[in-house]
């Protein structure tokens, strides 16, 4: 596995691939790597003969007064476990190379990034579509994976990769919990043992709502109204918001059909912590 930095060898890199037959695949990524991270890995591996895993704390999408500073990073651990999953390039740029002196331009999908996570975070999403168009740019890929746990992000990757005509397959794939139900992050760090056990509040609110979808509830304020119960009795986590909509356009539902995202965060500590549940009706 080769650890490349500039963009321009990034670049050619991929295209000398492209150019001999071979499939690419692109995994975007933050490191700290955990098991959500490999699976995506694993997945590019089995679909695709080159993958690439970028590696980048990208500052612009952290809002004023967020952990950019103390995000979790440990380069030699995530590039032992990159290589075990069969990634052959992991592009690790500097800030100074992704965000020279000069740059003036953003890309922002309005409407889905101002919504949710977008209400509480603005700018956050601004940030994102920035710079997964650039990592589309610098790594011309076939296919680029990302998680279904950021549900938003996916939509909004998803929209700005349609509007802008990006040659590339975005591609979710499932969320991956722990055994007690809660989603895999790399904020899960940021909880202590009586947190982490609060925090599973999150997923528990998921499955109570997945219930009353099963039984046949299809009104989105009741089903919201259940998933708020249950994070209002944990006393350690605060829901900052239960949102129920389309998995699309992320437009609020009234009543629960076609494909239906649900989607929440809740504070639990210092972490932000974000999970959701999609269904077909």
């Amino acid at each position: 596995m080769d650890v490349i930095t500039g963009k321009d060898m990034m670049r050619e890199t991929v295209m000398k691939a492209r150019e001999s037959g071979l499939s690419v695949g692109l995994v975007p990524t933050m490191g700290f790597f955990h098991e959500g991270h490999l699976e995506l890995m694993m997945r590019a591996a089995a679909e695709n003969d080159v993958v690439v895993v970028s590696l980048f704390v990208n500052p612009t999408q952290f809002v004023e007064g967020e952990d950019f500073e103390d995000y979790p990073r440990d380069l030699e651990r995530d590039l032992e476990m990159a290589a075990g999953a069969g990634v052959d390039y992991v592009f690790h740029p500097p800030v100074s190379e992704m965000y020279p002196p000069g740059v003036r331009t953003s890309v922002t999908v309005e409407e889905l990034s101002d919504v949710m996570c977008g209400s509480f975070r603005p700018g956050h999403f601004t940030g994102v579509a920035t710079v997964v168009a650039k990592l589309f740019n610098i790594v011309p890929a076939h296919r680029a994976y990302f998680g279904r746990k950021d549900a938003q992000q996916l939509a909004v990757i998803r929209r700005m990769a349609t509007d802008l005509d990006f040659e590339v397959e975005v591609v979710g794939v499932p969320t991956v919990r722990e055994e007690d139900g809660l989603a895999m992050s790399s904020r899960n760090t940021y909880l202590d043992a009586e947190q982490r056990a609060a925090a599973t509040a999150i997923s528990r609110a998921l499955n109570a709502a997945s219930a009353m979808i099963d039984e046949g509830e299809r009104d989105a304020e009741t089903v919201k109204a259940a998933v708020r119960r249950v994070v209002d009795a944990e006393p350690l986590a605060r829901l900052e918001y239960v949102e129920i909509c389309d998995n699309i356009f992320l437009r609020p539902l009234r009543v629960l059909q076609g494909e239906v995202l649900i989607a929440l965060a809740a504070r639990v500590g210092r972490a932000r912590l974000i999970d959701n549940m999609t269904f077909e009706i």
